[in-house]
């Protein structure tokens, strides 16, 4: 690659995009296999094909790329493999939406012409995603990109049910399920959401046979048309007489009978619950054990159906309404009170979740499940951040089966045909053109399509080529990580490892890093509703930014397992050390040629370039360690602490003293180290910020083709000798400028200083254009002895280890202007401390005011003496006291 021009700041915008397509031109994103090498591989977590990129896939296509440009710098073959996901109900739920704009529904179209429109859909936006994939910089192979209906991963599918059905582990079977009205399908318990709500407790009155009346209380009037008995608590000395006799339901008069059972809390309500088992998880278990029969008042859109009697056609909702209406008119409506609990929502559209009575496909889970506690518990899968491994335990170990079919067209249609003559099921990985049982051709497959995260479940090998030995499956599974946000632990990780337990025999992987979510400076969870959401648009952000900035911000801002608070600013802060480093690096360039080399450095090398040396050898073992650790943001602060404070403020600074002196052996010492030091820690940064990185290696003097593919740095040597005198030189400059700006000394000033050296007049003497230059004294007044025969006289006294210096406050300050200045501030403070003692005493206000409001009176009087005891020390200093 020719080397980028240097303008004096970094434009993101100009250099990214071209790096991008140099590096996939050259196909450094694709691994080279090794047999006689461990490859590292990581699949990339499959983004939705419903729009656009968010954060949170920002923050794993960060995470990812960043260990796998590591990795791949560590000489291990690297496979970053991509892809998408179909994403079923919610991929149909937005196509839905744009037939609805043109008045149509996917039953206008016919199942062909929809499922062909989806794949329209999926063509533009999965195009979209990957481009906005390359904006963030990702290095994944290209080639290897898989989407979960592409052919391969569909046969894939079809093995792992047909497999798992012939094992007696997937079967069918009429339960109570999740129900989506809107999605008009069954959902998961992971694909229900709760919210707290405060809804309504209705009391309803009940009439008995042969007289009299049990009252009960619900939240859902309208699921009173499906009660089957009403139950009371077995020990309920209110209710024992009443057990075994006969209610009748209002308005449809049905005669159910009153029971007793365990379940039953006497506390809710009245104590006498109604029992719908058709429409209530608890009501199906008390159904169970008493024989009730299930009686669904639904239909699939959320309507009353034939069952609801008066009620059918109408809206669940609209039922509610009028079936309360008419209880009051029956005199068996005794109130209405608020009620604060959890309502189920649909994740995809939000809409409340039905119990409800269907047949469907499940997955005896527990099987699987039990050898997915295994391989964690037993080592073989290793959770990051560790807490989350009880969690783990704790879901799994009270799993309750999979429901695995979906009432939608998008998807992997499940691979069972029922015979119309006998009745028998066929299920084969190849579709079947008769019965297996009598051998009919009168056969039709199940109309349902698989959960999306069944598929899911299967990426890490199914995008390796499996069921086939291929060439990759066998390189390079198991893989090695799986990186994804905490909240799918239980969507997603916990299938991968079940069924790559169940199909292969193997984990899936050995590393399970779980990032947190990402949040808005608030804390609040970030979404498309809120006022500012476009300012949290990734894309947005690199448009402005550069993705090196939004990057380093999410890969330092966040740790294992926690969330992170976004802030702009802190994109902004990363964008400004882009900025930092670009320009550290013009000055580099301008100072060395080609000629300066890198692989050697002089032998006998000055205490700074020994010190920066140390330092960094020190940065490449403690990235290494920390990265290696999964501590990856700790390991990009401690690069940008390096780069910003050691290097670009203070090394730089020291060898700006070499380069402009006239000696020639310390001008070259001063050249190779800066160029040495700065290559190789930009090889440090390049998997958090890859285009700046990229863009600064081209112009230093550098061995290979592109940075991406150097080797990642050894650590060498630690001299603490060099450290300590270094840092003792760093200590004192740091205490001047400190003095320096107490008193307001101007920069360019140059002031008066006596050092009485001690121990340290060696170093000193030999670093004394360091200490001229860096703490701006005056070379002809600055005293240097080992001790002083004679202290200045009205002097600022600075002790720093073993040394002592003296700066007369003349040569600072205009001592009289000063004294007047400070005498004045702290007139001003003391009128400011009567002013909040007399608000402190007055009872009133101590009684009224909040408590925080008058902790804060507190803090303020408090920080007004403090500044006025530091003005006092400075004026008495100054003698003016």
């Amino acid at each position: 690659m020719s080397k980028i021009k240097m303008p004096k700041t970094y434009d993101p915008q100009k250099a990214e995009k071209p790096i991008y397509d140099w590096w996939e031109k050259k196909g450094y994103f694709r691994p080279q296999m090794h047999p006689w090498k461990k490859p590292f591989t990581i699949t990339m977590p499959p983004p939705n094909v419903t729009g656009a990129l968010h954060l949170g896939h920002a923050i794993t296509a960060a995470i990812e790329d960043m260990v796998t440009r590591y990795h791949r710098m560590k000489g291990d073959p690297t496979l970053w493999l991509p892809g998408s996901d179909h994403a079923g109900i919610a991929t149909q739920n937005v196509v839905e939406r744009e037939l609805a704009k043109e008045g149509l529904t996917r039953h206008d179209l016919g199942r062909e012409r929809f499922i062909e429109r989806v794949w329209q859909w999926k063509k533009v936006y999965h195009k979209r995603i990957t481009d906005q994939h390359r904006r963030l910089g990702v290095s994944c192979d290209w080639e290897r990109e898989r989407f979960t209906l592409d052919e391969g991963l569909s046969r894939a599918v079809r093995e792992a049910f047909v497999r798992l059905y012939k094992q007696g582990l997937i079967y069918r079977g009429t339960y109570l399920v999740n129900w989506c009205p809107r999605c008009t399908s069954a959902i998961s318990d992971l694909e229900v959401i709760h919210e707290e709500m405060t809804t309504k407790l209705w009391y309803v009155r009940y009439p008995l046979e042969n007289g009299g009346f049990i009252e009960v209380a619900t939240t859902r009037p309208e699921t009173i048309l499906g009660d089957a008995a009403v139950a009371v608590h077995p020990d309920d000395e209110r209710y024992k007489s009443l057990v075994g006799r006969t209610a009748i339901l209002p308005i449809l008069e049905r005669r159910i009978p009153i029971i007793a059972d365990q379940v039953v809390d006497p506390e809710f309500g009245t104590g006498a619950v109604k029992v719908t088992p058709a429409h209530d998880p608890t009501d199906y278990e008390i159904g169970q054990r008493h024989n009730l029969p299930l009686i669904n008042v639904l239909n699939e859109n959320g309507t009353m159906n034939e069952a609801a009697g008066p009620y059918q056609g109408q809206d669940r909702y609209e039922c509610r309404q009028n079936l309360v209406a008419d209880l009051e008119k029956l005199g068996l409506l005794v109130k209405i009170e608020d009620y604060q609990h959890s309502l189920g929502h649909c994740q995809r559209c939000n809409t409340v979740v039905e119990p409800y009575i269907s047949t469907q496909w499940f997955v005896k889970i527990k099987p699987l499940a039990d050898a997915a506690i295994a391989a964690v518990r037993d080592g073989r899968i290793r959770i990051v951040p560790e807490h989350f491994s009880k969690v783990y335990f704790n879901w799994l170990e009270h799993i309750r089966d999979w429901c695995i079919s979906r009432q939608l067209w998008w998807g992997h249609r499940i691979p069972v045909w029922y015979c119309a003559d006998c009745g028998g099921q066929t299920c084969e990985t190849t579709d079947p053109t008769e019965c297996a049982h009598c051998g009919s051709t009168n056969i039709s497959q199940d109309p349902d399509v698989l959960d999306t995260w069944f598929s899911s479940g299967l990426w890490p090998f199914s995008t390796l080529g499996w069921p086939e030995e291929t060439d990759d499956f066998k390189y390079f599974y198991p893989t090695t990580m799986r990186e994804t946000g905490y909240d799918i632990l239980f969507f997603w990780v916990a299938r991968e490892i079940m069924l790559g337990l169940a199909m292969t025999g193997q984990t899936p992987y050995s590393i399970v890093y779980l990032h947190g979510l990402i949040r808005n400076e608030q804390g609040d969870k970030i979404s498309k509703s809120m006022p500012d959401a476009e300012r949290y648009d990734p894309l947005n952000i690199v448009d402005e930014y550069g993705a090196d900035a939004l990057r380093f911000t999410l890969l330092t801002g966040s740790t294992p397992g926690n969330d992170m608070k976004l802030s702009l600013q802190r994109v902004e802060a990363s964008r400004n050390f882009a900025n930092k480093i670009w320009n550290a690096a013009r000055f580099v360039v301008s100072n060395v040629s080609t000629s300066d080399g890198l692989t050697s450095l002089p032998t006998d090398l000055p205490l700074p370039e020994r010190w920066i040396l140390s330092r960094h050898n020190r940065l490449v073992e403690d990235v290494t360690r920390l990265i290696e650790q999964y501590q990856y943001g700790e390991a990009g602060r401690q690069i940008y602490d390096f780069l910003w404070g050691e290097f670009c403020d203070w090394y730089i600074e020291m060898a700006k003293v070499r380069l402009y002196g006239q000696d020639t052996a310390a001008q070259n010492a001063a050249r190779r180290v800066l160029v040495y030091v700065l290559e190789r820690t930009m090889r440090l940064l390049h998997p958090y910020m890859p285009f700046v990185t990229e863009a600064i290696w081209q112009n230093l003097p550098h061995e290979g083709e592109s940075i991406m593919i150097a080797p990642w740095p050894e650590p060498g040597e630690v001299n603490e000798e060099a450290e300590a005198g270094i840092r003792l030189l760093m200590d004192i400059i740091r205490a001047i400028r400190n003095a320096r700006a107490e008193f307001n000394v101007s920069p360019q000033q140059r002031i008066t200083a006596a050092i009485a050296a001690g121990a340290y007049y060696d170093l000193l003497c030999a670093h004394r254009d360091i200490l001229l230059s860096l703490a701006r004294l005056d070379p002809q007044r600055l005293q240097l002895d080992k001790a002083l025969e004679e202290v200045p006289a009205q002097a600022l006294t600075l002790v720093v280890g073993g040394v002592t210096i003296y700066l007369p406050l003349a040569g600072m300050v205009d001592v009289e202007a000063e004294k007047t200045r400070i005498a004045s501030e702290m007139e001003q403070l003391t009128r400011l401390i009567a002013d909040g003692q007399i608000l402190l005493t007055n009872e009133n206000f101590i009684a009224k005011a909040p408590a925080h409001v008058v902790q804060r009176e507190r803090d303020k009087v408090e920080s007004y003496r403090e500044k006025w005891q530091k003005l006092r020390e400075r004026l008495e200093s100054l003698g003016g006291l």
